[in-house]
């Protein structure tokens, strides 16, 4: 007589049940693993060395003026944002942004529009990315003495401010309250003698005829007095600048390329060997105003070597507890603060600048 194996037992109804749940909720999570979810991830993403070079060619080239040699870096920073039009994220890219402290998990409605399409995006960026450029050459010039002549056509008045009904598109601002205007920065200083709320002589052109027109100013919300128009500025460049970028989208990098080319025309190399990284947008006269994904930033810079990171004032609160441990984070706010700190830390003397603590 041979022995054999007994017979499996037989199947059960609650057996069944189990294998049958088993296998769908296997499917429903390896599903759920490839679906789109509405979610964002930001992370670090790639820096560019502002006095370094592209395809083999100068990031920032200058013509016009003498370019002096720089032996330091100068890193813009970027965020790399996965999710939106065309690009979704899936379950395994949200529990990695979780669980990496150099990423960001937001609500996709957070970061895109809905309107929004993957075109539009890239437009806008590429705008804010041309427009920062211009803003950077202006600021980085006016840093160095020279004059930057700008003709100052007013695009439209502001619904409701004192320029309502008062100018008209294609005026063009030559003087406020008697004092000539002759570029952005002229204008700025002027303004910032008035008082918000008070009444201004607005000198403009118009058909070719001069007139002044009494304008009521209005307050920008820090104290500030504003004409209540949209200016479309045109500037006549006494120095040729051309950025070479073009896979990097936004306005953030304005600060960085205004160092650039602060330090290529200097006889001083102002970084002198140090990695330096920073962001912050940079405005017609030189303000540095705060960024988005600051904490992805600093991750970037620390990866790609940066020893120091300038960050816009109006972020600190954003980078406190979040700076990694190789990288020393100095604040900033216009474009001399910046340049003055470049050089500290180009001469070794960085111990008394401003931190975010």
């Amino acid at each position: 007589m041979t022995e054999t194996d007994p017979p499996p037992p037989a199947a059960t109804a609650r057996g069944i049940t189990l294998a049958v749940a088993t296998v769908a909720t296997a499917l429903l999570v390896s599903a759920v693993a490839v679906l789109p979810l509405p979610y964002a991830v930001s992370g670090p993403g790639p820096t560019r060395d502002t006095l370094g070079e592209v395809a083999g060619e100068p990031l920032i080239k200058v013509s016009g003026a003498p370019v002096y040699p720089a032996t330091g870096e100068l890193l813009l920073t970027t965020v790399s944002v996965a999710g939106g039009p065309e690009y979704p994220v899936t379950l395994g890219d949200v529990l990695r942004g979780w669980s990496d402290p150099a990423r960001a998990v937001s609500p996709v409605e957070d970061v895109f529009s809905p309107t929004e399409s993957r075109d539009d995006i890239d437009q806008r960026n590429q705008a804010a990315m041309i427009s920062s450029q211009e803003n950077a050459t202006v600021a980085a010039l006016e840093e160095l003495g020279f004059e930057v002549p700008t003709t100052l056509t007013i695009a439209e008045a502001v619904e409701g401010t004192g320029a309502d009904g008062v100018v008209r598109p294609d005026d063009v601002i030559v003087a406020v309250d008697g004092i000539e205007v002759a570029s952005f920065s002229d204008l700025s200083a002027a303004l910032d003698a008035v008082t918000p709320g008070q009444d201004v002589d607005l000198g403009v052109l118009r058909d070719g005829a001069r007139y002044e027109l009494a304008i009521t100013t209005t307050d920008d919300g820090a104290g500030g007095a504003l004409l209540g128009v949209l200016v479309d500025p045109l500037f006549d460049f006494p120095v040729d600048v051309t950025i070479r970028i073009e896979d990097i989208g936004g306005p953030s990098a304005g600060t960085m390329f205004a160092l650039g080319i602060v330090d290529l025309l200097t006889p001083q190399d102002e970084a002198d060997g140090e990695v330096i990284a920073g962001t912050g947008t940079m405005d017609l006269t030189g303000t540095v105003g705060p960024i988005g994904g600051i904490r992805q930033k600093l991750a970037g810079a620390s990866r790609d070597g940066a020893a120091w990171f300038l960050a816009p004032a109006d972020n600190c609160n954003e980078v406190v507890g979040h700076v990694p441990a190789d990288l020393q984070v100095i604040k900033i706010s216009t474009l001399a603060q910046a340049r003055a700190a470049v050089q500290a830390i180009g001469a070794g003397e960085a111990d008394g600048l401003p931190g975010c603590g």
